[in-house]
């Protein structure tokens, strides 16, 4: 191992979270050198050391560390789960999206929060996806996707939008009704007389 990565990964994971940061900043200037060895991270029983790995390869363009934070998704750790999805919403990878889709309904508010988050950053690619969430019955995962929606804010989104504000939850119709806001639709299709 090259001394000064290995130097840079013992900071990774010196519990200061100044010095890891610094670490991190470097190791992603160099992300050949230190991919291997944060790929080794990622295989650790150590959660804490997973959790560090994961946050460095956030900081990886998506070519390189796109698939290491998909894998990540299906981390045992609900942490690294969440951080990779942190992860993807910074590098939006749309191989990702099959998982996206899996966490998006998940039990974990912040988990399908986050996984609404990054399924928004792919854009219009995601829209399909979208559009099928909403037509299903996972609650948790229509109010991510009317979410998601809402914060893409795509002209070809519009129908799918409308169709939620028939929703039975209020949270979704709210979402549906931010999207349409955001768009310029509004609320202007309904004549008041």
């Amino acid at each position: 191992m090259s001394t000064d990565i290995e130097t840079l990964l013992e900071e990774l994971g010196s519990g200061d979270e100044t010095r890891a940061q610094q670490a991190i900043e470097a190791l992603a200037e160099r992300p050949f050198d230190s991919l291997p060895y944060l790929v080794i991270l990622l295989a650790s029983e150590d959660e804490d050391a997973r959790w560090w790995a994961v946050t460095a390869l956030s900081y990886f363009p998506p070519e390189i560390a796109g698939e290491y934070l998909i894998e990540a998704l299906d981390d045992t750790a609900k942490p690294v789960r969440q951080c990779a999805l942190i992860g993807l919403q910074q590098q939006p990878h749309v191989e990702a999206l099959p998982g996206l889709v899996q966490l998006v309904g998940d039990l974990d508010a912040l988990t399908a929060r986050l996984a609404g988050g990054a399924i928004a950053r792919l854009g219009e690619t995601a829209l399909p996806a979208l559009q099928e969430i909403m037509g299903g019955d996972n609650a948790r995962a229509r109010i991510q996707a009317a979410r998601a929606l809402a914060e893409m804010q795509i002209e070809a989104a519009i129908p799918t939008l409308f169709e939620a504000l028939s929703d039975p939850l209020s949270i979704v119709v709210y979402w549906a009704e931010e999207g349409l806001e955001r768009l310029g639709v509004g609320m202007s299709f309904f004549n008041p007389e």
